[in-house]
């Protein structure tokens, strides 16, 4: 019998109430993450992938109702009760957000946020304490000792992120959760943040699910992306088949406007139009009115996912050949 993967999304639907919202948040998502293995959730803002992120651990929006599974290692966190999804989120998934100040109480000594946890788990407060001197030296602060009496205001953004880190990896959860956790670094911090994250990772076999808007940031950590539109899976595969060989056009439009810094490299296109807002629903595919390549069909035809090559993309004209 195959082992279940360490998370999986099974047609995946997270909808707000008809007035709020004229489709779905998660329109049918279905992904999975395997031990050690890092995967990719990328798309603009709006695309549905902090919502993706936080269902797992059961934070879904107000008054939002879910369809299909979000299994952890088989187990459906949408029907746990309380008491089994905090044991959920303190022992098997832990999440890391994109702005550390938000994550961290202001008032509170750093000591006290990453041994909060531990304590509440019933490790003795010395034991916790040197855990968290462990956990700080692990993600490159400097004198861990003195930086658990410092309060979040005396960390720059980069090193309250590794903290953010530390948190998160204080229960040795199974799965990570990285939600845009480079966002407001700058490009030296970034980079720094995400050796920290991938070492980590592979020093201990965690499987991480990747989120990010930047494809080419995706394309340095991840091996395999998944392409999110308007709430909608439409593309996945491999790392290096994805950028050797697009299939979806919103896919071949992220890679185009990447700046690139190589000698004769064209410069940057943007994807034309804007991204679909909550109040459309369209009856084809969502990204049709952005699309140079959309046919009259595919303003009325809802294309599925569908294998192509290694992966799967969701467009009417994914078997033409037609992208570059």
């Amino acid at each position: 019998m195959t082992a279940p993967h360490l998370l999986e999304f099974d047609a995946l639907t997270v909808a707000l109430p008809g007035a709020r919202a004229a489709r779905p948040l998660l329109d049918g998502v279905g992904l999975h993450v395997d031990a050690g293995e890092t995967v990719g959730l990328v798309g603009e803002s709006g695309s549905g992938k902090s919502v993706a992120c936080r269902t797992v651990l059961g934070l879904l929006p107000e008054k939002a109702t879910a369809t299909g599974r979000v299994l952890v290692g088989g187990r459906d966190v949408l029907t746990l009760d309380a008491a089994a999804l905090r044991e959920v989120r303190r022992r098997r998934v832990a999440m890391v957000f994109q702005d550390p100040r938000a994550a961290v109480n202001p008032l509170h000594r750093i000591g006290d946020f990453l041994t909060e946890g531990l304590r509440a788990a019933g490790t003795p407060a010395g034991a916790a304490r040197a855990r968290a001197e462990e956990l700080l030296a692990a993600v490159g602060i400097p004198d861990p000792a003195a930086a658990l009496h410092r309060r979040p205001h005396e960390f720059s953004g980069g090193m309250l992120q590794r903290v953010v880190i530390a948190a998160a990896l204080a229960g040795e959860p199974e799965l990570l959760l990285a939600d845009e956790p480079t966002t407001a670094l700058d490009v030296t911090t970034q980079a720094e943040v995400i050796s920290v994250l991938t070492r980590l990772q592979r020093r201990r076999g965690t499987g991480m699910l990747f989120v990010t808007h930047d494809l080419e940031l995706a394309a340095a950590v991840c091996d395999r992306i998944y392409v999110m539109y308007a709430g909608r899976i439409v593309e996945t595969r491999r790392t290096e088949e994805l950028f050797a060989r697009p299939r979806h056009p919103y896919t071949a439009g992220l890679i185009a406007c990447t700046p690139r810094i190589e000698p004769g490299a064209p410069p940057p296109r943007p994807v034309p139009g804007r991204p679909l807002s909550l109040a459309e629903a369209p009856t084809g595919c969502a990204f049709a009115d952005r699309c140079a390549l959309a046919e009259p069909r595919c303003r009325t035809e809802k294309p599925a996912l569908l294998p192509y090559g290694d992966g799967l993309a969701a467009c009417l004209r994914a078997d033409e050949g037609i992208l570059p």
